[in-house]
């Protein structure tokens, strides 16, 4: 299983690089985990949009499905080209109005999930957790039937009991880390310490942060994660990062 990691940033894009987008690749089947804002200008550096298998959004925040429309516009004037047509866009049914908006035409179909939905996609088995966030959000973990990696995307959330159940030996785990240790309350996101725990807790074998904020220090965010993630090696994300699980 390969990740490369398209945009990192919660909230905007910052210094040319883009919010929440990641390509899980798996032999020649193609994920596109989240679509941020700059989604689309990352992916077609890496590959033709078109040869994508699927997209995963985690929710509907902007900085996570930003692209979305403008990927279905780019389906619409592709169609000859695309892999699969119509390209099914997952997304969970706690909110009808965005999930409605993922089919558009002919040429992409939304696709619903649960906290109780296991996905097989290709050589992919995914299964969801609700997080806690202020919209619903939903963590994933990706399990590559071939190899048995597990892949594990917290999502948006803030620390809860759940996740590290859920984590558990992940060969990978993508934490969304947008605090430093001291900041005020109320938190919704990861801080850095946290993530660091969340990893150790869950007995993964690596930790990226994810979902970084614009002003703060990343080399700081890094040494509060590691700090707390004791020997769990820890590493920042980076715009087209290739990480090979």
């Amino acid at each position: 299983m390969k990740l490369t990691i398209l945009g990192y940033y919660g909230g905007y894009p910052d210094h040319g690089v883009g919010t929440s987008a990641y390509l899980v690749e798996s032999g020649d089947y193609r994920l596109l985990m989240d679509c941020g804002s700059g989604a689309l200008l990352a992916l077609e550096q890496v590959c033709p949009p078109e040869q994508l298998d699927g997209v995963l959004l985690t929710h509907y925040h902007h900085d996570h499905a930003a692209d979305v429309g403008v990927l279905q516009y780019y389906y619409q004037l592709h169609q000859d080209d695309q892999k699969t047509l119509p390209l099914p866009i997952y997304g969970h049914t706690k909110d009808p109005l965005n999930f409605a908006a993922l089919t558009f035409g002919g040429f992409t179909r939304g696709v619903g999930y649960t906290a109780d939905t296991t996905l097989h996609l290709g050589p992919l088995e995914l299964t969801f957790l609700e997080t806690e966030h202020p919209v619903p959000a939903f963590a994933v973990r990706i399990r590559e039937t071939t190899t048995g990696k597990v892949l594990v995307n917290t999502s948006d959330t803030r620390a809860f009991p759940a996740l590290a159940p859920f984590a558990q030996g992940a060969d990978l785990l993508m934490a969304d880390t947008n605090f430093l240790a001291a900041h005020p309350a109320p938190l919704w996101h990861l801080t850095a310490t946290q993530a660091g725990e969340l990893a150790q807790a869950a007995g993964a074998k690596a930790l990226l942060l994810t979902h970084l904020p614009q002003q703060v220090a990343l080399p700081k965010l890094l040494a509060e994660a590691q700090a707390a993630a004791g020997a769990v090696p820890t590493s920042l994300a980076s715009t087209k990062k290739v990480i090979h699980i």
